[in-house]
C-alpha cells in the first residue's frame, strides 16, 4: 500500500476510535482521551527526535515531563509574600551558592586534576549550603504548611510557562548531556533514568519549591471555569438551543478549548519537526545514528550533535509535561511513574514507527486511545465471559479481579504484534 494512503487511512482509524467513544460512551470521554492523546503525542514527538533521528536511548523521560510541570507552578502561580519576607532571598542564595561549588569544583578538576582538592572544596561547599539554605527553607516551609508553605511563582499568564517547561526541561538536559552523553547506549539510558528519579526525588522532597507531596492545586487556566460558563445566560441559551443541559456544555466547551490549543502546538512542533529531518541537519543526524565511526571520519562533531538533539528533544518533552499539568489543574509529583511517563511513551514511538514524526504522533494518539479504553472494555468482555458461571465461584472472582491487569497485557500484546509483522512500526522511516 502507498505510503501516503497508509497514513491517512491510519489516522482516519483514529480519529473514528474517537469518535465512536463520542457516540456511544460521552462526548466529555471522547475529549478526555483526545486532550491526552495530542499531549503523548507531543511526548512521543520528542523521544523520536532523540531516538528516531539521532539513536539517543534516553529513558530519563518522565524527568524531564516532571520539570514542564514544575514550570508551570514556578510561572503561573501567584507568589506567596509573607514566604518571601521569611526566607525567599536567602533560598535563592543557596542555590547560587550550590551552582558555584559545582562549577568551581568542575574547573578544578579540569585544570588540576587533584581530586583530593577537589572533595575538599565539595565538602566545604556542602556545608556552607546548608548553612545557607536550611534556616530559609523551613522559615518558608513553616507560613501556613496547609495552604501554601512554599514561595509560589511569578503569577504570570499559564500559556507562558508551556515554553518555560520547554527551557526547564532543555537546561537539565544540557547539563546532563555534558556529563552522560559520552557513554556507551546502554549506560547512557540507565544515567537518564536514574538522573530523571533525582529530579522526581527532589520535588517530592523540596516543600518550598514545588509543595512536595502535598501537591500545588488550583492551578491557572487558559480557559474559562465551568461554573463561571454555566452563570452566563448567553452560554446557557447557547447550550439550550444545542439540546444540552449547561453542565455537560460547559465541560465540552472547555475540553475543546483545551483541543484547539493543543492541537494547534503540535502542528507547530510537527511541521518543525519535519523541517529539521527534511534539512542537511537532520540527514547528517541520521548519518550520525547509522555509522557513527564514519561520521566521525568525516569530521563531524558527534558528541555536540547529540548533545544537541538530546537537549531539542527534551525540551519537547518539558513542554508537553506543562501542557499536561495545566490540563490536570494540579502538580502532583507522586504521580510521576516511569509506567506511564517512559515505558507507555517508548512503545507509542516504537509502534507508531521510528524515525517518522507522524508515526510518532500517530503512536502517541493510538496507544492512548487503548490505554484509556482497554480496561473499561476489557471489564465489559469478562462479565460477559463469566456471565453462566455461578455467583462466587473461584474462577469468575480469579477472572473478574485480572481485569485490572489488561492494560499491561493489552500493551504487551499490541507491541509483539507490531514487532512481528511491521518491525519499524505502522509508519516506516522513509
Amino acid at each position: 500500500m502507498n505510503q501516503s494512503l497508509k497514513t491517512v487511512l491510519l489516522f482516519a482509524l483514529v480519529a473514528g476510535l474517537i469518535l465512536f467513544t463520542g457516540f456511544y460512551q460521552s462526548w466529555n470521554t471522547a475529549l478526555v482521551i483526545l486532550n491526552m492523546g495530542l499531549v503523548s503525542a507531543i511526548m512521543a514527538l520528542g523521544v523520536n527526535l532523540q531516538w528516531g533521528i539521532a539513536g539517543l536511548f534516553n529513558v530519563g523521560v518522565m524527568g524531564f515531563v516532571a520539570l514542564g510541570g514544575l514550570a508551570v507552578v514556578l510561572t503561573s502561580v501567584s507568589p506567596v509574600p509573607e514566604a518571601w519576607a521569611a526566607g525567599g532571598p536567602r533560598a535563592l542564595l543557596a542555590l547560587v551558592v550550590g551552582t558555584a561549588v559545582i562549577a568551581v569544583s568542575a574547573m578544578l578538576w579540569k585544570r588540576s586534576r587533584k581530586g583530593w582538592l577537589v572533595a575538599l572544596v565539595l565538602i566545604a561547599g556542602f556545608f556552607l549550603y546548608r548553612w545557607v539554605r536550611d534556616d530559609a527553607v523551613n522559615a518558608i516551609e513553616a507560613v501556613n504548611p496547609a495552604g501554601t508553605g512554599f514561595l509560589g511563582g511569578l503569577g504570570l499568564p499559564v500559556v507562558l510557562a508551556w515554553p518555560m517547561g520547554g527551557l526547564l526541561a532543555a537546561g537539565a538536559a544540557w547539563v546532563i548531556g555534558k556529563t552522560a552523553l559520552g557513554l556507551r547506549s546502554d549506560y547512557l539510558a540507565i544515567a537518564t533514568l536514574g538522573i530523571s528519579e533525582i529530579i522526581i526525588a527532589i520535588m517530592k522532597n523540596e516543600e518550598w519549591l514545588s509543595r512536595g507531596v502535598k501537591n500545588v492545586n488550583g492551578l491557572p487556566r487558559p480557559v474559562p471555569y465551568e461554573t463561571d460558563l454555566q452563570a452566563d445566560p448567553a452560554f446557557v441559551e447557547q447550550a439550550a438551543g444545542l439540546g444540552l443541559d449547561p453542565a455537560t456544555a460547559s465541560t465540552i466547551y472547555v475540553k475543546l478549548g483545551y483541543s484547539l490549543m493543543f492541537a494547534a502546538v503540535l502542528v507547530v512542533l510537527l511541521v518543525l519537526a519535519q523541517l529539521a529531518l527534511k534539512s542537511p541537519w537532520g540527514r547528517m543526524m541520521r548519518a550520525i545514528r547509522d555509522n557513527e565511526v564514519s561520521a566521525r571520519a568525516m569530521g563531524k562533531d558527534v558528541t555536540y550533535r547529540h548533545l544537541q538533539v538530546f537537549v531539542l528533544g527534551s525540551a519537547i518533552c518539558g513542554i508537553a509535561g506543562a501542557m499536561m499539568t495545566t490540563l490536570d489543574g494540579q502538580l502532583t509529583p507522586t504521580t510521576y511513574q516511569p509506567l506511564r511517563y517512559t515505558f507507555l511513551i517508548w512503545v507509542m514511538v516504537i509502534v507508531g514507527g521510528s524515525g517518522n514524526n507522524l508515526g510518532a504522533v500517530l503512536g502517541g494518539m493510538l496507544i492512548w486511545f487503548f490505554w484509556v479504553q482497554v480496561e473499561p472494555l476489557g471489564q465489559s468482555l469478562m462479565s460477559l465471559l463469566t456471565a453462566g458461571m455461578a455467583d462466587g465461584s473461584w474462577l469468575k472472582a480469579h477472572l473478574l479481579d485480572s481485569v485490572q491487569h489488561m492494560r499491561l497485557l493489552t500493551m504487551g500484546v499490541i507491541l509483539l504484534l507490531v514487532l512481528r509483522f511491521s518491525p519499524r512500526g505502522l509508519l516506516p522511516e522513509r
